[in-house]
């Protein structure tokens, strides 16, 4: 049973993320393709926006370690 929890703790984790990366990827190339000229900010904002993502993910494994056996 701690096995199926930790695939769980892994699996849902990591698709909340992935998904608002993608989505945050998608509008972020389409603000930079409307307004070059603000390409910087939109891509910092972006990287920054990214790390908070994935920081999520981070907790999930951090969870799923502390459930392993």
């Amino acid at each position: 049973m701690e096995h199926l929890a930790v695939a769980l703790a892994i699996g849902i984790s990591t698709i909340g993320p992935g998904l608002g990366q993608g989505i945050a990827a998608s509008k972020a190339f389409e603000g930079m393709a409307r307004q070059p000229e603000a390409a910087g900010n939109i891509r910092t904002s972006m990287i920054l926006a990214l790390a908070f993502m994935e920081a999520l993910t981070i907790y999930g494994l951090l969870i799923a370690f502390m459930i392993m056996p």
